[in-house]
């Protein structure tokens, strides 16, 4: 019988069944890749682990430390700095002046936070319903706003309100308003207070609008059309489509905004230094004043640890109330 036929007349194992597998020989196994390259990948991101550990894990346990410490200047050149407990806690917490600057600084965060969301939400929606030209020239200066160094537009932004020099004061001299004439802007603390939220404003807008217009891009416009054949408004689409699908990407730039504007210190202290009086100062310029100014660094660092849990806290709270929202959203 030939080979061929021999083939065909052998029995078949029914449908479905896999083959039966060769059982390996007597000889040495291959090595395993995974078990040989296990050690590889924590290798390979060991260094941008240790460099976060020291930048950023190291400077806040050592900043617990000294908050817990009596450490002042000769203890900063001597190195004898003797643990206190939670002493210096207690006396930033039971100083009035402190809670006045922690007033401000929620004051300070919620007017940047409402104003960066609405007016970049506003940005957004318009770049939106602009054409190419248009929108890439937004898109344009939106990016040239946002890469500006820090230092370089608070320096713009005390030119502009300078008492003899501004454009400001100018202009609305101009305008008829005499009473701007080398109008002190800086020595007033609510005009102060202003300037400084205009500036963190103006530099906050871009990142926020370029994200929420990239997240608006993502909604389908099947649905505006939908909405608008039945007879809905604009800001009706806005509530009924738009918010809830963009509803996560807005939240997170709210989170962030909130953090950025909370800890804002570059504007301020090149701005007004804290000034004039403690109108302009926050929890981070009186961290740093506290520190500098009597060379009292445990007080600056229990202000500082102060700052963290209070903006910890905030946090904490906002996302409890978010996801307790979304649980409720999936129950209805």
């Amino acid at each position: 019988m030939s080979a061929a036929v021999r083939e065909q007349t052998a029995p078949h194992p029914p449908l479905g069944t896999d083959p039966p597998r060769r059982s390996p020989g007597p000889g040495p196994r291959r090595p395993s890749r995974i078990a040989g390259r296990g050690i590889w990948p924590y290798v390979l991101i060991a260094p941008a682990v240790l460099g976060t550990l020291y930048l950023l894990v190291y400077p806040l346990v050592r900043a617990v430390v000294i908050s817990l410490q009596d450490f002042g200047l000769r203890q900063l050149i001597v190195g004898d700095a003797r643990f206190v407990g939670f002493e210096n806690y207690a006396t930033l917490l039971g100083d009035g002046h402190f809670w006045e600057v922690v007033r401000r600084t929620f004051l300070f965060m919620a007017v940047d936070v409402v104003l960066i969301m609405a007016l970049s939400t506003l940005v957004a929606l318009m770049v939106e319903r602009l054409g190419r030209f248009g929108r890439t020239t937004v898109l344009s200066a939106l990016v040239l706003t946002w890469a500006m160094p820090v230092v370089s537009a608070t320096t713009v932004f005390q030119w502009l309100f300078h008492s003899e020099f501004g454009i400001v004061n100018a202009t609305l001299t101009g305008m008829g308003f005499e009473s701007f004439e080398r109008y002190p802007w800086f020595a007033h603390g609510p005009a102060a207070f202003a300037i400084v939220v205009v500036l963190v404003v103006w530099q906050s807008v871009p990142f926020a609008a370029i994200t929420l217009y990239s997240a608006l891009t993502t909604v389908p416009t099947e649905l505006y059309e939908s909405a608008r054949l039945d007879g809905a408004s604009g800001p009706r689409i806005f509530r009924s489509i738009t918010f809830p699908l963009v509803r996560p990407i807005f939240l997170l730039v709210l989170s962030l905004e909130v953090i950025w504007t909370f800890k804002a210190f570059v504007q301020i202290w090149v701005m007004t230094n804290g000034g004039p009086g403690d109108a302009t100062t926050i929890l981070p310029v009186y961290a740093v004043q506290t520190a500098l100014s009597s060379q009292r660094y445990d007080l600056g660092a229990a202000a500082s640890m102060v700052t963290f849990v209070l903006m910890s806290g905030v946090l904490v709270l906002y996302f409890r109330q978010m996801f307790r929202q979304e649980q409720e959203e999936e129950r209805a």
